[in-house]
């Protein structure tokens, strides 16, 4: 018997109402047709429903492939406004039963491998489907489907070459098979509800897509089901740009996901990343932040090289068992954070950049863990970092510039390990600590804070290392009494106030430079007992050291050189052990010690100094083996047991009152020999302190409110005396003026004289700012603000940048401000008679704060203007520091002097008389490098500041020539 012949494909034409050679419907044609062979549709609408349940190929006819060549161009187009082609629509409304009109226009059977081109099937339902590939393999190229949805089901797979999914409802595509999905540069818009879903076991990818104006999320993918997605883009979704939960998998590339309107990629759960994908940064050599899962199995979603802009929401939120992972992205321009984790939920970034979000750049909450490496963080409308609750965060090589609250946030018992971050410009703290926190930093630099550059607050436990702050307005500051801190290797470099202030708990420095600080620059709070060790400070504007009543430190190895006040300071009632001190050339005496202290000094060496030692008579400090050199009034002897010029003896004693210490280490830190406000056993004359303020270098319009306000007081006085009704009188003053203006000054002054006239007690000056009075925490703020307000009690409570209690715009940040504006409020008038208080700031910011709460308008009623200095008062100014540190300038120095000083530009980095301070200070550095060159220096070339020592001008400008004649 002889075997039939193969069948050789053949081509079978389905032309409607067309010849007899030819089937008018494509179900005829279909049904005619054997497995393999080919039917061209003629270009036109065909209302049929299809369904393939044999090897087909379906084509437009006319296309390179139809043997019967190009179609006439009288084809019909679809009636409906669809582009000339196939069209396979669903037919017209009828009898038949709903679930006939809801059935899919087209239909694959299982095991048929179907090839379609040029086919657009049009739905009459939009949220049912209308195609339904419910199993074998097939391979669609141009067309599409609109009016209804895509079904890809059962052990079905498909290949999608340059379709158009429009007008779905609920969904564009529902992907639900054990089998593979092939997208390639198709477009998905106009649905109402998800572009795509994909559940199951589905392995999709999606290369060069588009899905744009969708009302949900754009791509979902849920259950066990796996995206790979390259070269595509997101545009305008109304939810979610890219959905995965579940167990579901991601591996995103080189893609864009754009206006977003909500999340551009959240992730409520996923598979788990493998264990190579998963491992940390070279600090975490073990990857023990994730869990093995599924060996050999990629999981997790992994983004990279793609850009997530303008979401809605946060750029990417990862919550729940998520686990994910972006290397070189860029999350830009989104309203919340740019990348937000919760849960216990994991996240790895890398080389990731972080742009203008609207709030924290990256936020770590419940028991989520973030690791972060080479990570860059610009222009966070919050946080550049928190992590909260009991959340992990590992920072390695990353930077974070601009933001509008701290830069680092690690709160309640959250952990965070930080290396190499770089961080600037956050008006609030670099690094902030605080409740039951955790932290290991190192080598971490971070430069410009309007707060503390480093703070640790509460029962913190922080290790710290290898840590440069520089150009904060602190530089580290330690508080809390159950915290613990280790500070090794530190620098701190021209802050505006203390450089390190420590409080109680356990703490530990060692192996520190402090430079320049704008006050005091090592700072012992009350009841502090740190262990300090191996410290330099140099050049600080106030005291080298201070320590406050009732500490305790234990301090060896410090060296402390030109402090523009005292060397140490301890304050009355404090105490502790002091070994190993060098003070050299300190402004005023080197030690001094309150009444009722009692400090152990050991090996003491102090030079060029005024005086070595001062104490109150009520003071009992212990010294041992302390010597001085080059000491006018010396009580210790010089090296080798020379014995001291004075011969005086040291006031020992006990008892006497307590005087807290400032907690910037300016308020009681600046002793030469007397008490300075605190209680003189001979008072001041008014006649004396008035012509103190007069000899103030500018400040004119200052002096003669001043007087003014005197000579009201005294007025006030008499009538009083006369019995007569005193007119209303506030003494309650604002300072308004630029930095390094003399404001301090002139409120210590301010509180002196208000004792010389009687309307004070004692007229000590207590300074504070935001962090002395705000709190951390629901109930701190009250106490706090009451606590430094009773130190003033008698004297001036001296608020510094008051302004930042309530800063414009609103949004004062994440503490309590309002609460102390209302405390301070009350205890004003509750001690109306007691203390005086002054607010400070720039002007126009000090306008705003009066006006931002009525209390404070009614009691702060008189503003003094602080002006900038001019030109020559500045002149002036160095040449009074030269002066007092015996230098004299030529005539050529103060001419370049003048021209440097007016081509200064008066912006908002002039500091007035702290720029003035800086240039002296430059000049001695220049001059020493100068004479250092000269083999036998004079003692004329040791002491005169010429031409050459001035500084080069920031900007361009015509100076004076510094020339041979400079002398």
């Amino acid at each position: 018997m002889t075997p039939p012949a193969p069948h050789r494909p053949a081509a079978r034409r389905a032309v409607p109402g067309g010849a007899d050679a030819a089937y008018t419907t494509i179900a005829a044609a279909l049904a005619a047709a054997e497995p393999g062979d080919t039917v061209f549709v003629t270009p036109g609408v065909h209302r049929e429903r299809l369904r393939l349940d044999r090897d087909v190929t379906l084509r437009a006819a006319g296309g390179p492939e139809d043997p019967a060549g190009p179609v006439d161009s009288a084809d019909p187009v679809d009636p409906d406004g669809a582009a000339p082609g196939v069209v396979l629509a669903a037919p017209g409304a009828g009898p038949g039963p709903d679930a006939e009109r809801d059935a899919p226009v087209l239909e694959v059977s299982p095991g048929v491998r179907a090839d379609l081109a040029g086919i657009t099937v049009r739905g009459s339902v939009g949220d049912r489907p209308a195609v339904v590939l419910s199993g074998g393999s097939c391979t669609w190229t141009g067309g599409g489907v609109t009016d209804g949805r895509l079904d890809v089901l059962g052990d079905a797979a498909a290949t999608l070459r340059g379709l158009t999914l429009r007008g779905a409802h609920l969904a564009g595509m529902l992907l639900r098979t054990t089998g593979t999905v092939r997208l390639d540069g198709c477009l998905l818009a106009g649905i109402t509800g998800t572009g795509l879903v994909a559940g199951g076991d589905t392995a999709l990818e999606v290369t060069g897509t588009t899905v744009r104006a969708v009302t949900g999320s754009a791509l979902r993918i849920r259950e066990r089901a796996r995206l790979t997605l390259s070269g595509s883009l997101v545009e305008a979704p109304g939810r979610s740009g890219l959905l995965v939960e579940d167990s579901a998998a991601v591996d995103a590339v080189d893609s864009r996901l754009r206006d977003c309107g909500a999340e551009a990629v959240r992730v409520l759960g996923s598979s788990p990343l493998s264990v190579n994908e998963a491992q940390g940064p070279k600090s975490d050599p073990d990857g023990d932040l994730y869990e093995q899962a599924h060996p050999g199995r990629d999981g997790g979603v992994r983004v990279s090289g793609c850009e997530l802009t303008g979401a809605g929401a946060d750029a990417l939120s990862v919550t729940g068992t998520g686990q994910t992972e972006l290397r070189d992205c860029a999350l830009r321009d989104c309203a919340g954070s740019g990348a937000a984790v919760g849960g216990s939920a994991r996240l790895r970034l890398a080389a990731a950049r972080i742009v203008r979000t609207g709030g924290t750049a990256l936020a770590v909450r419940d028991t989520a863990e973030l690791v972060a490496a080479d990570t860059d963080v610009r222009d966070a409308g919050a946080n550049g970092v928190l992590a909260t609750d009991d959340a992990a965060v590992r920072l390695t090589g990353c930077s974070v510039t601009g933001t509008r609250y701290s830069a680092v946030h690690v709160g309640d018992g959250a952990t965070a390990v930080v290396d190499a971050l770089r961080v600037a410009r956050s008006p609030e703290h670099g690094v902030h600590a605080v409740a039951s926190a955790s932290l290991e930093l190192s080598d971490t630099r971070i430069t410009g804070c309007g707060m503390s550059g480093l703070d640790l607050a509460g029962d913190v436990r922080a290790r710290v290392a290898g840590l440069e702050v520089a150009h904060c307005h602190r530089g580290v500051t330690v508080s809390g009494p159950r915290g613990e801190a280790e500070l090794t290797d530190c620098r701190v470099s021209d802050v505006e106030r203390a450089a390190v202030a420590l409080g109680p708990g356990e703490v530990r420095l060692e192996g520190a430079r402090l430079l320049r600080a704008g006050t005091a620059a090592l700072v012992v709070g009350e009841d502090a007992r740190p262990v300090v060790a191996d410290v330099e400070i140099r050049d600080a504007a106030g005291s080298g050291i201070v320590v406050a009543a009732g500490s305790r430190p234990r301090l060896r190895d410090v060296r402390v050189t030109a402090a523009g006040k005292n060397g140490l300071v301890v304050e009355p009632g404090g105490g502790g052990t002091f070994e190993d001190v060098d003070i050299v050339a300190p402004g005023y005496p080197a030690v001094y010690v309150g009444a009722g202290a009692a400090p152990e000094l050991r090996r003491f060496r102090v030079r060029d100094a005024e005086e070595d030692l001062n104490a109150d008579p009520k003071a009992a400090p212990v010294t041992e083996d302390c010597v001085s050199l080059r000491v006018a009034n010396a009580v210790w002897p010089r090296p080798g047991g020379v014995p001291a010029r004075r011969g005086a003896e040291v006031p020992a004693g006990t008892g006497g009152t307590e005087d807290t210490a400032a907690a910037d280490g300016n308020r009681g830190a600046d002793h030469d020999g007397k008490a300075d406000g605190t209680g003189e056993d001979e008072a001041e004359s008014l006649e004396s302190l008035l012509a103190e303020l007069d000899r103030l270098i500018g400040l004119e319009g200052v002096k003669h409110d001043v007087a003014s306000l005197v000579k009201l007081m005294r007025m006030v006085q008499r009538r009083e005396a006369a019995g007569l009704a005193a007119p209303p009188l506030s003494r309650h003053l604002v300072f308004a003026g630029n930095p390094g203006t003399g404001k301090t000054t002139v409120a210590r002054l301010y509180g002196r004289i208000l004792t010389a006239v009687g309307l004070l007690e004692r007229g000590h000056l207590v300074e504070a700012d935001r962090s002395a009075l705000v709190g951390e925490y629901v109930g701190h703020t009250g106490p706090k603000t009451q606590r430094v307000f009773q130190e003033a009690m008698g004297g001036v409570l001296f608020i510094d940048e008051a302004y930042s209690l309530a800063p414009a715009g609103g949004g004062g940040g994440n503490d309590f401000a309002q609460e102390a504006i209302a405390t301070l409020v009350k205890l004003m008038e509750d001690h109306r008679d007691a203390v005086v208080v002054i607010v400070a700031g720039y002007p126009n910011e000090m306008e705003h704060f009066i006006d931002s709460n009525p209390g404070l308008a009614s009691r702060f009623n008189r503003t003094l203007l602080f002006e900038d200095y001019s030109t020559p008062e500045l002149v002036r100014i160095v040449e009074q520091h030269a002066s007092t540190h015996q230098y004299h300038l030529t005539d050529n120095a103060r001419g370049m002097l003048h021209a440097y000083f007016g081509h200064m530009p008066r912006d908002g980095r002039f500091g007035n008389g702290r720029s003035a301070r800086q240039v002296f200070q430059a000049m001695t550095e220049r001059q020493a490098y100068r004479v250092a060159e000269i083999e036998l220096p004079t003692e004329d070339d040791l002491v005169t500041l010429c031409a050459l020592d001035v500084p080069e001008p920031d900007v361009p400008a015509a100076l004076p020539a510094a020339g041979s004649t400079a002398r």
